[in-house]
This record gives structure tokens, C-alpha cells and sequence, in this order.
């Protein structure tokens, strides 16, 4: 399964690996900081650990839990782990695949 918001992916995996992120006690676990405006994809439900494996990230979710992002609806994912992904557009003009900016 694959949730989405905004340029952000969710993709479900067997098994999240990595090292834990400390989580923000403030703003919560935060999934992607925003490039233009400056917002952020975050939870703020316990149970959801971050894990940082090389350049990619994964959360581990013990319980279904919401994401919310000033600019997008927010979203509710099932309990399971996940490989965090962002949305990339190709620019043809350029020749190049680029990340969307949000």
C-alpha cells in the first residue's frame, strides 16, 4: 500500500531499518521539511519511530496514526512500517528528474 500527501510517500515494506531519529518533542516525528514554504509532514502520535538508514527513511508505526502538514489535508495510516519516499517530477526541458518542492 502507498499513502500519499503532498509530495510525500508512504510506502508499506516488510520490515523499516536503520538507526532511530530522535523525535522533535515539539513538532513531533517529522517525515519531510517543506523546500518553499518552510512547513513540515509531521505526526505527533506516540508509538512512530523514525529510522535513518543511509539516505533513506523509514517509520515504524506501532499504531495507526495521522499526518498533518499546514498546506494539505491530513492523512491517517495504518500501523506497519514504511519506506518515506518523495515525489520526483522530470523536467524534459532539462533532461533531469528533480524532487517536487512543496
Amino acid at each position: 500500500m502507498v499513502y500519499q500527501q503532498g509530495d510525500v510517500l508512504f510506502v508499506r515494506v516488510e520490515r523499516a531499518r536503520g538507526k532511530p531519529v530522535v523525535r522533535d518533542p515539539q513538532r513531533g516525528v517529522v517525515f519531510a521539511e517543506g523546500e518553499a514554504t518552510g512547513h513540515a509532514h509531521v505526526t505527533l502520535d506516540e508509538g512512530v519511530t523514525l529510522l535513518k538508514d543511509s539516505d533513506m527513511l523509514y517509520a515504524s508505526a506501532d499504531n495507526p496514526f495521522v499526518v498533518v502538514h499546514e498546506e494539505h489535508g491530513e492523512i491517517k495510516v495504518p500501523a506497519g512500517d514504511y519506506e518515506i519516499r518523495r515525489v520526483r517530477e522530470y523536467d524534459h526541458f532539462a533532461e533531469e528528474a528533480r524532487r517536487v518542492a512543496d
